[in-house]
């Protein structure tokens, strides 16, 4: 589970905390990793605000210091297509540093939100310089390529039904708190959200949640909030 551990006053950590929270930076030093976090740059947006938009210039790595975003798509039908909910320590645009592109989603702040960034052009003359760290680099995103591709074919061969069971959990880890009787999530997307994230309909996620409440598995209060009773249920429906 994650744990809640962000800073206020970037000048006490020096950014080193935001860095270290990014995969592709964990095997660096500490000489090469304080060359990273010099080149960071911290911005701050409010509920609502636009980060990203698609087809827009995305020439930067952004790491969640503070806050939640999401990265979203509308669909032809016009609808909102929601494709990753980022929160603190979670980050994106890594593949843009290496590469200037267009952005291929937009990126909307849920809440008041802090980003520490670092901008393509800076990350490159910085490998130019030290090339041990485009080496390490390297290796953590093929890494990282190869998680994603496992994750990818687990999604796609998931029943309809296991998607909300998948993503209950995931959203345990990412936001979930221990109490005695189970894990308490605040849920960060109402029903019709959580359909859109995990491409089903909002009746699908309805029912599932009825049926995994009327099973003992979690208990729901309200619209926003599900208290996870039987954790290891929803592991093996997802397996």
């Amino acid at each position: 589970m994650k744990q809640a551990s962000h800073c206020d006053n970037c000048t006490l950590c020096q950014h080193k905390l935001c860095a270290r929270r990014v995969p592709i930076f964990q095997e660096l030093n500490q000489d090469e990793l304080n060359h990273v976090v010099q080149l960071i740059i911290r911005k701050k947006y409010s509920k609502g605000e636009m980060i990203v938009f698609e087809d827009g210039l995305l020439d930067s790595l952004m790491i969640i210091n503070r806050g939640q975003v999401k990265a979203f798509r509308d669909t032809q039908e016009g609808k909102e297509q929601i494709l990753y909910i980022f929160s603190e320590g979670d980050f994106f645009g890594e593949k843009n540093l290496l590469i200037t592109q267009k952005a291929s989603y937009h990126v909307e702040a849920l809440e008041e939100t802090l980003i520490c960034m670092i901008q393509s052009r800076d990350f490159l003359k910085l490998l130019k310089e030290y090339p041990e760290i485009s080496l390490k680099i390297v290796e953590q995103l093929s890494h990282r390529i190869d998680r994603l591709e496992q994750m990818i074919r687990n999604m796609g061969t998931k029943n309809i039904e296991a998607r909300v069971s998948a993503v209950l959990l995931e959203f345990a880890m990412k936001y979930g708190k221990e109490q005695s009787e189970g894990v308490l999530i605040e849920l960060p997307l109402s029903r019709e959200g959580i359909a859109n994230y995990i491409g089903v309909a909002r009746e699908t996620v309805s029912r599932k949640l009825s049926i995994l409440q009327e099973e003992g598995i979690i208990n729901m209060i309200g619209n926003k909030k599900v208290v996870i009773l039987d954790k290891k249920a929803l592991e093996n429906e997802v397996e």
